[in-house]
């Protein structure tokens, strides 16, 4: 799977540089972002531009492992969904699941609220 990784000051962007994502392509997705979180990465954006399409079993693993950040207190937000691929979460109940924004600038905003949200919190 081909992915580029640029590294922001509160987050790390994952873009996915692959037209399918399928189930077989979710292994090395999760050996990308355990290794991350493993590296004290707290907070990802997954840049989802160039997927035209998605099978169910990466669809489940999207909102699974974004649900899992969330639990660790960190945050993993989805970006920039092709139309096709957000209306097909949306059938399978997914979308509702995940924490999606239209660009990766809105995204970076939600990370920086979330951040404050915790550290609110912690308090």
């Amino acid at each position: 799977m081909k992915f580029k990784i640029d590294t922001r000051e509160k987050f790390h962007a994952i873009t996915i540089n692959e037209p399918y994502l399928a189930a077989n392509m979710t292994a090395e997705l999760h050996e990308c972002l355990l290794g991350l979180q493993q590296n004290g990465v707290k907070n990802l954006v997954l840049v989802m531009k160039d997927i035209k399409s998605i099978d169910n079993a990466a669809a489940e693993y999207l909102a699974k492992v974004q649900q899992s950040f969330y639990e660790n207190n960190a945050s993993l937000v989805i970006c920039e969904l092709n139309p096709e691929v957000e209306k097909y979460l949306d059938e399978e109940g997914l979308l509702e699941m995940m924490n999606v924004t239209p660009t990766e600038s809105e995204a970076s905003d939600v990370i920086y609220m979330e951040e404050i949200e915790r550290e609110l919190l912690g308090e």
